[in-house]
């Protein structure tokens, strides 16, 4: 680690995370820790701490990120979300990787295939968000009846995905009602698992009857993603009223809103200050002349930018040094940021870009966007160092 530009990661968190959502939900008999994309920036390496505290199957998008977790030591069974190619079911099979079969034309290939030893297999289903998976009954029934006669291949699980929390839609009640749809042709009782839930499914809704697997994704790293409660003023309550009316008119299922569970947050990205300078009233900060001294300041020099995945819509957001707030002024470079400081504020001082002073979901909704793609913005040129107990237990990085 070259620079202190780093991410780190509180381990303890991840793992109360964990703990907590088994104890509050407790009728699952599979936990699947979604860690695709990093683990949502926050590194594949947490994996572990996840399974020690109660995560018993893990999810991915990408073989890449199967093999990863593999040769990390990981042991877990491990399923790939999303399908991987058929020329690649060696790799698969030498690495352990549960598959998705995401319609029937790659079940087709799938099993004119010579595959040496037992592949295990999920069935994806299209209910309504309309990317992968099957919409037809009757190829699901072939396909599960033809899984029957494999002895290579392991059908152990079938699931969906829903595009919405359902609270304020009628959409999630659609997706539910077209898997049993789309399933109604095979007994899902014979299938080991079956999973339609993710983090939203499991706070707001009650335990669908048949699904015995839960797939914990944002939940993991600390956030509740229900909406907020609508304010008790005439706006408010108005809002409500219509709200509860188009339940009613759409029949929409009971959701649960008031959700009493402890969940921390484990991300924080820290810099520190490389200098410090006093400018004269009238100077120009950084390119493009955007940002123009009211009155001489001082300015201090943080490395890291958009080279990084510090995206250029933070710029005049605020960070945090010494506990003090100061915003950044100027455009995000490259590999540089300009902050409007005090002469409090000297070279080598730390610098909280994002962290408890300063949430996630604060800066997610300064940029415009949200706590899902705030940590896989930022690459893997910064290290992402994994806190367990206060100390440093792990240092994942490029190079």
């Amino acid at each position: 680690m070259y620079r202190n530009s780093y991410v780190e990661i509180n381990v303890d968190n991840l793992q109360h995370n964990v703990k907590e959502i088994i104890k509050k939900y407790p009728d699952y008999q599979y936990y699947f820790g979604v860690v695709k994309g990093n683990a949502y920036g926050h590194s594949d390496k947490v994996a572990k701490y996840l399974v020690e505290s109660g995560i018993n199957y893990l999810a991915i998008s990408s073989l890449e990120e199967g093999i990863s977790l593999r040769k990390d030591g990981i042991t877990t069974p491990i399923l790939c979300l999303e399908p991987i190619s058929i020329s690649y079911l060696k790799e698969c099979l030498e690495y352990d990787i549960t598959i998705s079969i995401p319609d029937y034309e790659y079940y087709q290939k799938l099993v004119e295939q010579e595959i040496a030893k037992p592949l295990k297999v999920h069935i994806k289903i299209d209910s309504g968000m309309c990317r992968l998976g099957f919409t037809n009954a009757q190829e699901v029934k072939e396909v599960v009846d033809g899984l029957k006669e494999k002895t290579n291949i392991i059908l152990e699980g079938i699931f969906t995905h829903f595009a919405t929390d359902g609270i304020y839609d009628v959409s999630w009640d659609n997706q539910f009602t077209k898997f049993k749809e789309i399933t109604s042709g095979i007994d899902l009782s014979q299938i080991p698992i079956v999973h339609l839930g993710r983090s939203q499914t499991l706070l707001n809704h009650n335990k669908i009857e048949f699904a015995n697997g839960i797939r914990l994704g944002i939940i993991l790293y600390g956030y509740n993603t229900t909406p907020t409660p609508l304010p008790n003023n005439l706006m408010g309550r108005l809002r409500k009223w219509k709200r509860e009316f188009y339940h009613k008119k759409h029949h929409i299922s009971p959701t649960i809103t008031d959700i009493d569970i402890d969940l921390k947050t484990a991300f924080s990205l820290y810099s520190e200050v490389i200098q410090v300078k006093k400018i004269a009233k009238g100077s120009f900060v950084g390119y493009g002349r955007i940002y123009e001294a009211p009155e001489d300041m001082y300015v201090a020099i943080i490395p890291i930018g958009y080279a990084d995945g510090f995206s250029r819509k933070n710029k005049g957001r605020q960070i945090v040094i010494h506990g003090k707030r100061f915003s950044l002024i100027g455009d995000v470079n490259m590999g540089m940021l300009i902050a409007k400081v005090d002469e409090s504020v000297q070279a080598g001082d730390k610098v909280t870009l994002i962290g408890d002073e300063i949430p996630m979901r604060e800066v997610a909704r300064y940029i415009g966007t949200s706590v899902y793609e705030g940590g896989c913005m930022l690459n893997d040129w910064l290290p992402r160092v994994l806190i367990k107990g206060g100390k440093t237990v792990e240092i994942d990085e490029r190079i």
